[in-house]
């Protein structure tokens, strides 16, 4: 190392980070949706530190902003096992699912202790809406009592506990039951085999009676060719929702059982979605919404006035929007920045002026030291394009030698219906502090860029994806931003698979890392659960009639032509993508002398939560990199 100035000289990778894993972890907490109620303005925050447990926060007046329940009790719903919809609250009381035991509680306003409201069993139970004229809730329940594949259903729990009786059957899936302002009416979303909520959805209408019986139940919009998101009602009883059957996730309201749309743009303002309970858009009042929309994997929030068509942006300083709800003129939602850390927000819409309630923890990095995304289209070898978000390596304290190239890490997002978002992400920083390039890619089936791009990877899993994350590294490498002899790859669950595909593909890459990825796709199909179960019918092809094409995409069936360094890291409680995927796919590399580091995670399913497992996780794998790449840090 040399000094040049004010900056030491090092090579690219080897550069001193300001930022440690346990720094990621210390203090840092990940914010859910905020829900107004009669407590007060609440949230969920999972916490690392006390190892992955869900907290359930409250701010008022009164006490300021405190945890309302302690240790153990942990929010979180394992329906579809990625769950979501964890908690419902009005102004008399609130309703949670417990992870420990997966039942509905339920804590007045003035009580001390929550009750149980389900009984012991094989439920689980999301997507809540409370009832109160007649005295309980509906929600969804996943119901494991039976053999064979789980069942879902539209259920209607009494506040005494004592009558559960579905109201909803006969759906592969059903979502998001939604309850009109007089009580009168509940909507919901459902679908079937083989299709995802993303692929073709419905909204389902019913009239509620006054035991809450459903009657004259009808499917009022989504079907072939369209999926729906996200049914809300406005204050005086209009249904809206959120369809992409013009091409784009747009918003639309229903007058006499026909869709009536709003916005029509090319923009996307709803979401795949992969939990209960996301909210992409709520009501000021009968005439205005809060909405939020992306274009090109950028997202804004805004205004619209459904009298005269006027969609106006609300300038903050966030990237990404969740879970926006309006409570006595204010918009709370948690917001994500490019350059620092996400909060929960709360917007004062009379007086257009911005509060912060809580940040998910202190500023990782000072604004030298931030990695800023940079947007990037890029074009493919069969003549398409990607679209990607590039990470340039940041580190005040230190420069490259003159003419040295960064070693670059491509990382593939989970899904593969999911997207990279432009939110500062410290796992990204942790590498760009250190000298390493990243570039986020949204491969074609991406979210964000509408349903043509998204269904591009119907029939290409394991094609297109592979081919632009390639595209993206090459296209680097070409324009002289990276070294093109020291391109990796990174991806966890889909993303793994991206990663262990391209590896096996490919020779564009050094190394790679797969965190709980997936190497035998027939494997995936016969043994993953009920939710995903059928998502590789439109993905890859129908099974078992496509199995030569399952075999011809996976990593596991072709490790012979993988030829460098891996790195596995996998939760050994994972019912997603079980802990045989990356076992398999081990022993194969073993076998054929490569070197593979395998790092199991007790304790941990389908993404890591418990604070030891992510420094391991980063630590180990900053290691694995450096040897591979022959980088020693300073």
């Amino acid at each position: 190392m040399t000094t040049a100035g004010e900056k030491t000289i090092a090579p690219f990778g080897a550069w001193e980070s300001p930022l440690q894993p346990e720094a990621m972890v210390a203090g840092q907490v990940g914010l859910g949706s905020p829900l107004p109620s009669g407590f007060g303005l609440l949230w969920t925050e999972s916490r690392p530190s006390e190892g992955g447990r869900v907290a359930l926060v409250c701010e008022n007046a009164t006490t300021g902003t405190a945890d309302l329940l302690d240790a153990p009790w942990s929010l979180r719903t394992r329906v579809h096992e990625y769950g979501g919809g964890t908690l419902a609250a009005n102004e008399m009381r609130l309703v949670f699912s417990n992870d420990a035991d997966h039942r509905l509680y339920v804590l007045n306003v003035g009580g001390s202790e929550p009750c149980p409201l389900t009984p012991e069993g094989k439920f689980a139970f999301a997507d809540i809406t409370l009832d109160e004229s007649r005295a309980g809730l509906f929600c969804v329940r996943e119901d494991h009592s039976h053999a064979g594949e789980a069942r879902n259903e539209i259920v209607r729990v009494s506040w005494s506990g004592d009558e559960i009786a579905p109201v909803v059957t006969g759906r592969d899936f059903v979502a998001a039951p939604r309850l009109s302002p007089d009580g009168s009416q509940l909507a919901w979303i459902a679908w079937d085999h083989p299709n995802m909520p993303w692929d073709d959805s419905e909204v389902w209408l019913a009239d509620v009676d006054a035991s809450g019986g459903l009657t004259r139940a009808r499917c009022v919009a989504g079907g072939p060719g369209a999926a729906v998101f996200q049914p809300e009602w406005s204050p005086g009883g209009m249904l809206h929702f959120v369809s992409d059957k013009s091409g784009w996730w747009n918003l639309y309201r229903l007058n006499n059982d026909q869709s009536q749309p709003l916005c029509p743009m090319e923009a996307e303002f709803g979401l795949p979605q992969w939990v209960f309970g996301m909210r992409t858009y709520a009501f000021a009042d009968e005439d205005e919404i809060l909405c939020t929309w992306g274009r090109n994997g950028v997202w804004k929030l805004g205004r619209f006035d459904t009298r005269n068509g006027t969609l106006q942006e609300i300038h903050t300083p966030f990237s990404g929007f969740a879970g926006l709800r309006v409570h006595q003129g204010n918009l709370s939602f948690t917001g994500a920045r490019s350059d620092g850390p996400s909060a929960i927000a709360s917007f004062d819409l009379a007086r257009n002026s911005l509060r912060i309630v809580r940040e998910s923890g202190e500023a990782l990095l000072a604004p030298a030291d931030i990695s800023l995304p940079e947007t990037l289209e890029i074009p493919t070898a069969d003549g398409a394009c990607t679209h990607a978000f590039f990470y340039p390596p940041t580190n005040s304290r230190f420069a490259a030698p003159a003419g040295e190239l960064p070693p670059l890490r491509v990382k593939s997002h989970g899904g593969p219906t999911g997207s990279a978002r432009a939110d500062f992400d410290p796992r990204i920083q942790f590498w760009t502090t250190r000298g390493f390039a990243v570039v986020d890619v949204n491969y074609r089936g991406s979210t964000g860029y509408g349903r043509d791009y998204r269904e591009a990877l119907k029939g290409n899993w394991g094609v297109h994806d592979v081919s632009d994350c390639e595209a993206a590294a090459l296209h680097l490498a070409h324009a002289g931003r990276v070294d093109g002899k020291r391109l990796t790859i990174q991806g966890g669950s889909a993303g793994g698979y991206t990663t262990l595909a391209a590896l096996a593909f490919t020779d564009t890459f050094a190394c790679g890392a797969s965190h709980y990825g997936i190497g035998d796709l027939a494997a995936l199909a016969r043994d993953t659960h009920k939710f995903e179960s059928r998502y590789l019918d439109a993905l890859v092809a129908p099974w078992p009639e496509g199995e030569a094409i399952y075999a011809a995409r996976s990593p596991l069936a072709h490790a012979g032509q993988l030829s460098c360094p891996v790195i596995f890291f996998q939760g050994l409680e994972d019912k997603v993508v079980p802990p045989n995927q990356a076992e398999e796919m081990v022993t194969a590399l073993r076998a054929k002398g490569i070197r593979v580091d395998y790092i199991p995670l007790p304790g941990e399913g389908h993404g890591f939560r418990r604070a030891k497992s992510i420094v391991q996780v980063l630590e180990r794998e900053l290691a694995f990199f450096c040897e591979v790449l022959e980088i020693k840090p300073c």
